[in-house]
């Protein structure tokens, strides 16, 4: 919902593809400089503590913004572009903490042979937020405003807080924090250097992160430019992405422990940039949807397998940091939306998604035929 509305409020402002790339990308900053602490910090202290304080301040700070956007609706303050930037920075510290943690809680939770349902069904409880909230935040901004849309967000997090506080986490272990965080944060990328798999799993889940997956940032630019609609479309579209995605981790879920999981990773991400170019060419609503529908399926596939496959390869002390690098994703996917939309500034919203469609299956032919130990997993 915040995504939704937030991209919206930046692109009525300003009516820039560039600028709405420019301000998401901004939002890889704190992901880029704080994600590999966090992920040492998550492997030293309390993970339900430091994943409570996380959501606290992100609370914080989207109250902090419905309040500065009513007060702009009353003229009683006046909200600029470059309060937006700040805004995007702050916001995304705190995500920057909470991310590596909330992967790394998975496994705390859940026995090692429920894996690959955890991981799926906690991306499908992920994508039903996709398909509620883009829709909702879409009926919101055209009755009240972008405001609406993040004061809903902010009652949100009262009951996130409150569900956090009810989870039991085992302990840390105490020789957790016998070295100093630099001696961890050093250990965490040597790890990450001597196991193969789980490099060459986070290579391909963070190239795609920066050349394909940003195309959401440019959703805005096809609501309203290309397919003539107004914020429900625009929430739509990102629904329908929600309704694929949703069922492709719900499908994931059901296969539980099946073989050929490497197989399966390489076709997602290759169907992936099929569809990509098929919507960058559609200027019929209808088969957008559609083909949104299959996007978020395959894209949602692509990232559960990967993140589940990723977990089974690593150690739980090194979890967090492993998680941390992984998780440099939503760092890479802001930077990549300040090149997705300086792409369609110059050469077309259009022209920018073909080329992320591309890359998948460009990706994808590579992995197949040079990294074999990816292919093989099961």
């Amino acid at each position: 919902m915040e995504q939704i509305a937030f991209s919206w409020l930046v692109y009525d402002m300003t009516g820039s593809a560039f600028m709405l790339g420019a301000i998401n990308g901004l939002r890889a900053l704190p992901f880029l400089v704080f994600g590999p602490i966090a992920g040492v910090v998550a492997d030293r202290v309390n993970r339900k503590t430091l994943m409570l304080g996380s959501q606290i301040y992100v609370f914080v700070v989207t109250a902090l913004v419905t309040a500065l956007i009513f007060a702009n609706s009353m003229e009683i303050f006046k909200l600029e572009v470059w309060h937006l930037f700040f805004i995007s920075f702050f916001s995304s510290i705190g995500w920057s903490f909470a991310q590596p943690v909330r992967q790394a809680l998975v496994p705390n939770l859940v026995p090692r042979e429920e894996m690959v349902n955890a991981v799926a069904l906690q991306s499908a409880g992920f994508n039903s937020t996709r398909v509620l909230g883009p829709a909702a935040a879409g009926i919101i901004i055209a009755w009240v405003g972008p405001g609406g849309a993040f004061a809903a967000k902010a009652s949100a997090y009262i009951v996130i807080i409150g569900l956090i506080a009810m989870m039991r986490v085992p302990p840390t272990p105490a020789n957790a924090r016998q070295h100093s965080m630099g001696h961890n944060l050093v250990e965490g990328f040597r790890y990450i250097g001597k196991n193969q798999i789980a490099l060459s799993l986070i290579i391909l889940a963070l190239i795609p992160m920066l050349l394909a997956m940003p195309f959401q940032t440019l959703m805005p630019v096809f609501a309203r430019d290309i397919l003539g609609m107004g914020p429900k479309g625009y929430g739509l579209l990102v629904s329908f992405a929600g309704i694929g995605a949703l069922t492709g981790t719900l499908i994931v879920a059901s296969l539980g422990s099946f073989r050929r999981k490497g197989v399966l990773l390489l076709s997602s991400v290759t169907i992936l940039g099929v569809f990509l170019i098929l919507f960058s060419r559609s200027t019929w609503l209808p088969a957008s949807l559609f083909f949104m529908i299959f996007i978020g399926g395959f894209q949602m596939t692509y990232m559960s397998l990967n993140n589940t496959l990723l977990h089974l390869n690593i150690t739980d002390e090194m979890r967090g940091r492993v998680m941390s690098i992984y998780m440099l994703d939503s760092g890479l996917t802001p930077l990549g939306s300040l090149f997705a939309g300086g792409m369609a500034s110059f050469f077309g919203a259009p022209f920018a998604v073909t080329f992320m469609g591309a890359s998948c299956i460009v990706l994808a032919a590579i992995a197949m035929a040079r990294v074999p130990i990816v292919r093989r997993l099961s």
